[in-house]
């Protein structure tokens, strides 16, 4: 039986995993609980995804908390998903520190209280540091992250520090929610859902899609292994074709 390997012998490395965490009403309706009851569960299986990541030495994971359509829902449902976020924040600042996982929230925090602002600030700060990266995307959408990278370019095109001519891709990516870091190597979705729901439209060009079936908070361990072992069997082109991608690896082979 041949050895598993360890993930720097793969060709393109699992470093980052982006997570559209769906399906957590769904899993309350069916169980006679209301929305917020699904989502609370939902919070437990962020913690075995954090264990998956160590377990396969993943330093990036960004979850899709709280779209900006979310908002849209009922006024009972916002209210407890906000502070569902705030106690998550509090009760998990201690545990990120001592598993060596650094917090940042990305998205429009405009329409957050003052109050919960600065406890995301706290534990930010208190978790700075970590190897382990965790992306909350809350109040966040693809389109709003583009326009507001586009809006910062404007701004400084229109005081004479940009020239128009020089926006091209790499600008536009250095002032998105995620500049510093490497676009998702996959994206998982749970729930049978076969959409991006507007997540990450930009980073995800070129990443590997993996749908699960299953209903976010019956999404353990196990089944993060099975989408990490589908990604290692992906051959990933990056736009060139399938040919050029086997020479290329047959070349690093034997260089």
């Amino acid at each position: 039986m041949s050895e598993a390997k360890h993930p720097e012998q793969f060709e393109h490395p699992l470093r980052h995993v982006a997570i559209i965490m769906d399906g957590n009403s769904r899993w309350a309706r069916a169980r006679g609980l209301n929305g917020v009851a699904g989502h609370r569960a939902g919070v437990e299986r962020v913690r075995d995804v954090l264990d998956s990541c160590h377990r396969h030495d993943i330093r990036i994971v960004t979850l899709f908390a709280f779209s900006s359509e979310n908002w849209q829902r009922p006024t009972d449902e916002v209210q407890g998903l906000m502070a569902l976020f705030a106690s998550y924040l509090r009760k998990e600042r201690n545990d990120l520190v001592r598993r060596g996982v650094s917090l940042r929230v990305i998205g429009d925090r405009r329409r957050f209280s003052p109050r919960l602002c600065r406890l995301i600030d706290r534990v930010e700060e208190a978790t700075a540091g970590g190897a382990l990266r965790l992306n909350l995307a809350v109040d966040y959408g693809g389109r709003w992250d583009i326009a507001q990278a586009a809006r910062q370019l404007a701004r400084q095109a229109g005081g004479g520090l940009l020239d128009p001519e020089d926006i091209d891709e790499a600008a536009v990516e250095r002032h998105l929610c995620l500049a510093e870091v490497a676009p998702p190597d996959l994206c998982i979705r749970t729930a049978g859902e076969l959409r991006l729901s507007n997540f990450l439209l930009w980073q995800l060009a070129y990443s590997e899609l993996y749908f699960a079936d299953y209903f976010w908070p019956d999404f353990d361990g196990a089944c993060f292994d099975a989408a990490v072992a589908e990604y290692q069997r992906r051959q990933r082109r990056f736009g060139r074709a399938g040919a050029v991608v086997q020479e290329a690896s047959r070349c690093s082979d034997s260089a």
